[in-house]
């Protein structure tokens, strides 16, 4: 939750190293990040400090890092900032990684072409049966009569034929008799 989240632009410095470890694909490159500033004095843009930072990726984009990202390239990453002090021997030394949420080239720098990655498809499970949602209509006569009428809409519904169907077969029955008796 108190993380440092951060957006960082460089460029590549080293080649991705990929590896697929227990947890899943991991991939690390370095970043070369340098600011730039205006020089009054010689009227021009002057390069300031350069900063290192080890980018770590994983899962799919540690193998999208591996397929894409190579030396040079200028690349916007966004993620995490995580700062590790290390004493070895006498000598004190500390590190700045980012644990990256996303990384891409910087557009306004260049050119590139965005290929959506194919995810590999899942092995066909069991196909289930499809759970009958309907309420069933209550079969108890009401009234006495309307039995038979039941009895008939149950009939038309398991030949297909739906509620609105039975009303318009009982209207061109009626206009059958109409016209039988008109004739």
């Amino acid at each position: 939750m108190n993380e440092t989240n951060v957006c960082v632009v460089g460029n590549v410095a080293t080649r991705p190293a990929y590896r697929e470890l227990a947890t899943g694909p991991s991939a690390r490159f370095r970043l070369a990040v340098t600011a730039r500033y205006w020089d009054r004095e010689k009227n021009v843009w002057t390069d300031g400090h350069t900063n290192f930072f080890t980018v770590w990726a994983n899962r799919q984009l540690a193998v999208n890092v591996a397929a894409c990202v190579e030396v040079g390239q200028p690349v916007v990453v966004q993620g995490r900032l995580k700062v590790r002090t290390e004493v070895q021997g006498q000598q004190q030394w500390a590190s700045a990684d980012i644990d990256a949420v996303a990384i891409g080239h910087d557009l306004s720098r260049g050119m590139a072409f965005f290929q959506r990655a194919v995810k590999p498809e899942a092995p066909p499970t069991a196909a289930r049966p499809e759970p009958n949602w309907e309420t069933p209509r209550p079969t108890e006569p009401q009234d006495g009569q309307p039995e038979q009428r039941g009895q008939e809409q149950q009939d038309l519904q398991e030949q297909g034929v739906g509620e609105r169907g039975l009303a318009s077969q009982e209207q061109e029955q009626e206009q059958e008799q109409e016209a039988v008796a008109v004739t």
